[in-house]
């Protein structure tokens, strides 16, 4: 049967991980493997669910109109794939328009890390400020990855970002990161709300010696 789909509908949510905080040294768990290059933002997460004024829910939503049209063969409705935390995918993943919809969207499913042959720019950064490590290999390795993966859906995947690298059902692949990327996710800066609480009275500080923040009353 296939899946249904309602705009902005919340739901509850697609998985009990937690979501990334501070450092993030590896990410572990089963895999979902999703096949083709220049899969967009709008297969991801389609342009309906842009109306949502929450991100709550998006997680159900994700790749709605392709799973519909495959009657639940899509690899995310597949039950082997039900609490993956690690995606692998082609080339460009990601591209099109810059919704930070579609990380929110595979944050809120239950990924934690994705691997692949490469990114559209923003996309990669928009994971990155959710925690998402996006690694990668040379087309050839993904596809040897994919082909892994797939033989043992059971199996748990881990990544590590210092070495960059990823092991699948006892065999281990080298993976590539931006190396700026990767050091903001190992010392936890990759979270720019954590780190602007942090310095609460910094910013407590500089706002007592702003004058459109104190009524505009002249400093003596």
């Amino acid at each position: 049967m296939s899946p249904t789909f309602a705009p902005c509908r919340l739901l509850n949510p697609m998985t009990s991980s937690p979501f990334p905080s501070g450092a993030i040294t590896s990410v572990s768990g089963r895999t979902v493997v999703l096949r083709g290059n220049d899969i967009d933002t709008d297969r991801i997460i389609p342009a309906r669910f842009l109306k949502c004024v929450t991100f709550d829910g998006l997680g159900a939503q994700v790749f709605a109109d392709d799973r519909s049209e495959q009657n639940g063969e899509h690899p995310f409705d597949r039950p082997e794939h039900q609490g993956a935390a690690v995606l692998i995918v082609n080339r460009n993943f990601g591209c099109g328009s810059s919704r930070e919809h579609a990380p929110q969207a595979l944050l809120r499913w239950g990924l934690r890390g994705v691997v692949g042959e490469s990114f559209a720019e923003i996309f990669y950064g928009n994971c990155l400020a959710l925690g998402i490590p996006c690694l990668q290999a040379s087309s050839e390795e993904i596809v040897a990855l994919q082909t892994a993966a797939e033989a043992a859906p059971q199996s748990s995947a881990s990544i590590s970002l210092e070495p960059a690298a990823i092991k699948i059902d006892g065999r281990n692949w080298d993976l590539s990161m931006a190396a700026d990327a990767k050091n903001r996710l190992l010392n936890g800066q990759w979270d720019a709300t954590s780190q602007l609480l942090q310095q609460e009275q910094a910013l407590q500080d500089t706002a007592a010696r702003l004058p459109y923040m104190q009524g505009f009353v002249a400093s003596r």
